[in-house]
């Protein structure tokens, strides 16, 4: 400041007495002011930024300044910015290339987290789990690293769910079984959400929860944990727990739910809200606490999201509430007159005659019409066939010298083939999963045959529709016979009401087809005990019994066949 003052004076003194460079010269003056005014700044915004580094604390960084319409990629148009944060934001986009709503986070590439997501978000799409929501793109350009994701209109946040009130047992139940489960899966692969919060759960219209954010949203914040599997499994607590008494299970507000009072420690679900399901505020405390909430329980702690979806699967499964009808409402009588409904009305005092109208003769309709001349036709006929069959006779009765031949009826019936009802025997089975990963739990494949029907093999599970998911149209088994033999009849047993077909592949097929389209389609039926017999035998080495709709199995979709017989 004091040289920013010795150049003013000395601009002032070599002025003169002109009053043109006067001004010229205060000009000057002003410039140099304004310059070293903003030097200063940069000098103090710079020291900040030091002390902040040496102070261990994160720089505070800017988020990049983008708009509403600005296009990434020539493809994704940002729509709406719904989070701006700690040097990253959240946009609701476009994606115009497939003409469908995206989420997009946003943040520049010399962030110090800017690698960490990418990573983070490579890993979560490798997962391709339905149960998360998709990471379809994480990309760095132009200064800018983005990750794109899935956006699903139809879905509703947990936290807006418990805006509404604590959920229905059934609901919670789904809610803590699937995702304790997805969790689960997470984890096998080697991955941690970290930041499982109400808003990061969705809830389809068909009643299926999703994450949202796997890993990504961990690495977006800088969060980690020395124990990511018991983080994880304790945020699952606290979700039921806010499902089922509406409130955070903790002393701080959050999410829009109140904490619970300072002071009094973790209270038991049940001792929080009235007619909280006993089996559930068992399962909440046991994710939520590790020692003495859960010693007085006589309950092991749940550690891990695996043991909390074990523990989900062991208690009784609670069933969704029995729907209510509406009454109708009672049948309400006209009070109108017939034959005075929209006529004037008589006037007092006046005498008014209506005629008596009598009712019109009711008038033949075509098709009456028709049905009677079609009768007297059919009428007609029989007495010609009748009075030539009586003729006929006569006539056969006049040929007495004739010898009359007897003919006899012939049986029509097919002779059976003598192989018919033989068993057929199985060489092998392979599981067929065209469509997705190749496999459907091959290392139960042989009780499909093996006599006893307390064994079984088993589909994966698939979630919120029973068509797979509406993830691909159908898994089967393809059973080897070793040779081509004739198949007549193939005996299914499911361990639920499923739909399958029945098909084979060609004759002359030396090996085992590889895709569901290869064989022919014979027949389909559906239920636990299903017969899939075609019209006439057939003959192929290969059988498919090919599943197209799964059974419900825990609010999710899976099926079991225990056993499979053939019979030529």
């Amino acid at each position: 400041m004091a040289e920013r003052s010795t150049a003013a004076v000395d601009v002032a003194d070599n002025s003169g007495d002109d009053p043109l460079t006067a001004k010229a010269d205060k000009a000057a003056t002003d410039g140099v002011a304004e310059a070293q005014d903003q030097a200063e700044k940069s000098a103090e915004v710079t020291e900040d930024k030091a002390g902040t580094r040496q102070n261990g604390e994160q720089p505070s960084i800017e988020t990049p300044e983008l708009h509403s319409g600005h296009k990434l990629a020539r493809r994704y148009r940002l729509e709406e910015c719904v989070t701006r944060l700690d040097g990253f934001s959240s946009w609701r986009a476009v994606d115009e290339k497939l003409r469908r709503a995206v989420g997009v986070h946003l943040l520049p590439a010399d962030h110090p987290r800017a690698r960490s997501v990418l990573a983070a978000a490579r890993s979560s799409a490798l997962l391709g789990d339905p149960r998360f929501v998709q990471v379809l793109d994480a990309v760095e350009e132009n200064d800018l690293v983005y990750v794109v994701h899935e956006w699903l209109p139809d879905s509703t946040e947990l936290t807006t769910l418990l805006a509404a009130g604590p959920l229905e047992p059934h609901d919670a139940y789904q809610l803590v079984s699937q995702v304790s489960q997805a969790m689960a899966a997470a984890h096998r692969e080697g991955l941690a959400h970290l930041r499982l919060t109400p808003s990061a759960v969705l809830r389809s219209s068909t009643g299926q929860y999703r994450i949202r954010g796997l890993a990504v949203n961990a690495a977006l914040r800088g969060i980690s944990a020395e124990r990511p599997q018991r983080t994880d499994t304790e945020a699952i607590g606290a979700l039921l727990y806010a499902a089922l008494t509406q409130r955070w299970p903790y002393d701080s507000d959050a999410y829009g739910l109140s904490g619970l009072p300072k002071g009094v420690g973790l209270l038991a679900p049940d001792q929080v809200r009235a007619g909280v399901h006993r089996g559930l505020s068992e399962i909440a405390m046991r994710a939520l606490a590790n020692d003495g909430a859960t010693a007085s329980r006589q309950e092991p702690p749940c550690t891990t999201p695996d043991e909390l979806a074990k523990a989900v699967a062991a208690m009784p499964r609670i069933r969704p509430p029995e729907p209510e009808f509406a009454t109708p409402p009672e049948y309400q009588r006209t009070t109108y007159q017939q034959g005075t409904y929209g006529r004037p009305q008589q006037r007092p005092g006046v005498a008014v005659t209506q005629p008596v109208m009598a009712p019109p003769a009711p008038l033949e309709s075509r098709t009456g019409r028709a049905l009677k001349w079609a009768v007297s036709a059919l009428l007609i006929a029989a007495l010609g066939l009748g009075s030539w069959q009586i003729a006929d006779r006569l006539l056969d009765q006049n040929k007495t010298d004739e010898p009359r031949e007897t003919t006899q009826p012939q049986d029509t019936t097919d002779e059976k083939d003598p192989a018919t009802g033989k068993p057929v025997a199985i060489v092998s089975a392979h599981d067929f999963d065209p469509l997705g990963n190749g496999a459907e739990t091959p290392s139960e494949i042989d009780n499909l045959y093996d006599g006893d029907p307390s064994t079984s093999w088993q589909t994966a599970e698939y979630y919120g529709y029973p068509e797979f998911g509406r993830l691909k149209s159908g898994v089967g088994v393809v059973l080897d016979l070793g040779s081509v033999q004739q198949v007549g009849k193939v005996d299914v047993t499911f361990l639920g009401d499923t739909t399958a077909e029945l098909r084979t592949a060609p004759e002359n097929a030396s090996t085992r087809p590889t895709g569901p389209d290869d064989y022919t389609k014979i027949t389909s039926g559906s239920g636990e005990n299903v017969t899939l017999a075609p019209g006439k035998p057939v003959k192929t080495r290969y059988v498919l019994v090919w599943l197209t709709k799964l059974p419900s199995s825990d609010g999710n979709f899976r099926s079991k066949i225990s056993e499979i017989k053939i019979t030529s």
